[in-house]
């Protein structure tokens, strides 16, 4: 029978409102699809729509058409090309995207997502398991346990998902031989352990044939379980667990239609809230009582978790997005220091020491991530020692904000213990974290206020404070003219300091080498350095080749507007390299010299510097007058 059928059916049966007030209030269970390649998910979701009635009449024509065109299963349904959308699919028989789809039973509403098994996608795989209550981990009988059999299951684990469905799939093709499938389920039993899952449910199954998906299947009569679709009716779903905790709403936007109403929008993670609770504002902690609760429907008795409301309070208290309404008496924890587990999504590897976006809930900040404490094999779960992530690697390292977040752990609250980082160059997202605790230090430090403020530093000096950042290749000039302008400076009684690159790795920075994360850190240290300067009343003038954007950027947003000016010192390479003053090229070229500049470590040049000198048509001295003419009005 088509879904079209099915539904003309049900309501002539009984009274229209009837059935649809039955159908409103069934639960919902998002669920995924998980494994190595070709295990068959996208087949099992196929067959689950089918079997559930939930395809078309026009669909299952298309089909039917595309299964023969394709001819993968001797003239048969293939249920995966109800799944496999993108043209690439179908051509590889493989999943890529995660492709996800609304069905339901006479008990309970579904979406499940169907998550690609290639470990070049696990980024897809870690969106989908992001949001799912249950995961179904498919296995090929005919092959056993794989790497990311384990590799997803560990994600499963560590995204939170504590409901796991282990499918041994395809056993069809193994006879539906009772020891094969025993011999799987043990295998994997052991690693789940080894892991920290507590439990699982096992189901021999075959998404082709139908045996064991709906109903229990004559092929099996040892197995004495629910089928799948019996199990995902009755197991215990999220939302259930989340309304038990303490309030908790991420604020998504002030709605302030007028002046005669302000109410504070999000959807609520967790808890329930009514009128006359006492709520907290964080992180500035201020308190107040809710006033109403607004939804699209007229003002709420009680909301709880799930549902997307405006919140108004009796007080004027300042709250806006990124801030958290929570329990006054039971509120979440701000910090900004973690320690956090980080999947890496990106084909560059992690740059500790480099500014990130971090987005958790409705809060962005820049953040930083250290060298990885480990780097977990999902093979062994052995730690390994790591001073990166690649791409999809796992590992666990400390996490640093610019600012207070407010938080919990993920294992308690996803929504306030899950994050992405974001390069902030490109914009991609980079990886993905879940948040394990704040560390004691980040409860303990705190910034000691002065009496002598910075203003007051620069009005000493009669000046006022700038960082003169000189970027370009090695030999371009920039320690030249920094030079020069400082001299031009000091002949108008200006206060300054140079910064050199070659000096400061004598001291401050003589442990840091020359690879991508040490140049990261090494622009760091010197940003943080130049900011102390410049709070003192300093002009400050920086010489370092500091190759990538992102650390300019990063050093830029260290201090207040306009007080950074980038220099880019244009020099080309052959040009530099003719100059060659201390043989380093020279050195790079016959393989001497490794992670140099310009010959085998990229130097990405500034998109909108604020001055631009060239060296080739100008001498430094030409330079320097250029450069202290144009910073004339700020200083």
């Amino acid at each position: 029978m088509t879904s079209h059928a099915y539904e003309t059916e049900a309501l002539i049966a009984e009274d229209i409102d009837a059935y649809l007030e039955r159908h409103q209030h069934k639960t919902m269970l998002r669920f995924i699809t998980c494994g190595s390649v070709d295990d068959g998910k996208s087949t099992l979701i196929g067959r689950l729509l089918y079997d559930s009635k939930m395809i078309f009449e026009d669909q299952l024509a298309a089909l039917e058409s595309d299964s023969k065109r394709v001819g993968t299963q001797g003239g048969e349904i293939d249920f995966a090309l109800l799944v496999d959308g993108l043209a690439a699919e179908r051509e590889q028989g493989i999943t890529i995207d995660v492709a996800y789809r609304f069905f339901a039973t006479e008990k309970r509403k579904f979406i499940v997502a169907d998550c690609p098994g290639h470990e070049q996608y696990t980024r897809n795989m870690v969106t989908g398991a992001s949001t799912a209550d249950l995961a179904v981990i498919l296995i090929d009988a005919r092959k056993g346990v794989l790497v990311q059999t384990r590799r997803h299951s560990f994600l499963c684990h560590q995204l939170g998902i504590r409901n796991i469905v282990l499918a041994v799939n395809k056993m069809d093709l193994v006879e539906y031989d009772r020891a094969t499938f025993d011999a799987i389920v043990a295998d994997y039993a052991a690693f789940a352990e080894s892991i920290g899952i507590e439990g699982f449910v096992a189901l021999p199954i075959s998404g082709f044939k139908g045996d064991n998906i709906t109903a229990s299947s004559p092929h099996t009569p040892w197995y004495d379980g629910p089928s799948l679709i019996e199990h995902l009716e009755s197991v215990e779903v999220r939302a259930s667990v989340d309304g038990e905790k303490p309030f908790r709403m991420p604020v998504q936007w002030v709605n302030r239609p007028n002046l005669d109403f302000r109410g504070f929008s999000g959807l609520i993670a967790t808890g329930s809230v009514r009128p006359g609770d006492a709520v907290r504002v964080l992180p500035s902690g201020k308190t107040s009582t809710v006033k109403s609760i607004a939804s699209f429907d007229g003002d709420m008795a009680e909301a709880q978790a799930g549902q997307s409301v405006t919140i108004c309070l009796e007080d004027e208290v300042d709250c806006s997005r990124g801030n958290v309404l929570a329990a006054a008496d039971d509120p979440p924890e701000v910090a900004d220091q973690f320690e956090a587990t980080i999947v890496w999504l990106d084909d560059e590897a992690l740059l500790p020491g480099r500014g990130y976006w971090l987005k958790l809930a409705t809060q962005t900040v820049s953040a930083s991530i250290a060298e990885p404490k480990y780097e977990i094999n999902v093979n062994t779960m052995e730690h390994l020692a790591a001073k990166t992530l690649e791409l999809n690697a796992i590992g666990v390292a400390e996490v640093t904000t610019d600012r207070p977040l407010v938080f919990e752990s993920y294992a308690d609250n996803r929504a306030l213990g899950g994050f992405i980082l974001i390069d902030k160059v490109t914009n991609r997202t980079v990886g993905a974290g879940m948040l394990h605790f704040s560390l004691r230090r980040a409860q303990n430090v705190h910034w000691q206020a002065t009496s002598v403020t910075r203003e007051d530093h620069a009005a000493l000096k009669n000046q006022k404070p700038l960082v003169l950042w000189f970027t370009g290749l090695s030999g371009s000039g920039k320690s030249t003219i920094a030079n020069e302008v400082e001299i031009g400076l000091k002949r108008m009684n200006r206060h300054t300091f140079l910064l050199d690159g070659d000096n400061i790795r004598h001291g401050l920075n003589k442990d840091l080498g020359f690879t991508d994360a040490d140049r990261v850190e090494n622009i760091r240290r010197i940003g943080e350095v130049a900011k102390l300067m410049a709070d003192a009343g300093l002009i400050v003038l920086t010489a370092f080749i500091s190759p990538f954007r992102a650390e300019r950027q990063m050093v830029r947003d260290m201090l207040p507007d306009g007080e950074l000016v980038e220099i880019f010192v244009d020099t080309p390479l052959e040009v530099a390299e003719g100059r060659d003053v201390k043989g380093l090229y020279k050195k790079a070229r016959e393989g001497k010299l490794k992670n140099f500049t310009g010959i085998d470590s990229p130097y990405e040049a500034p998109e909108r510097p604020d001055i631009v000198v060239n060296t080739v048509a100008m001498t430094p001295a030409e330079a320097a007058d250029y450069i202290i003419k144009a910073i004339g009005q700020r200083i």
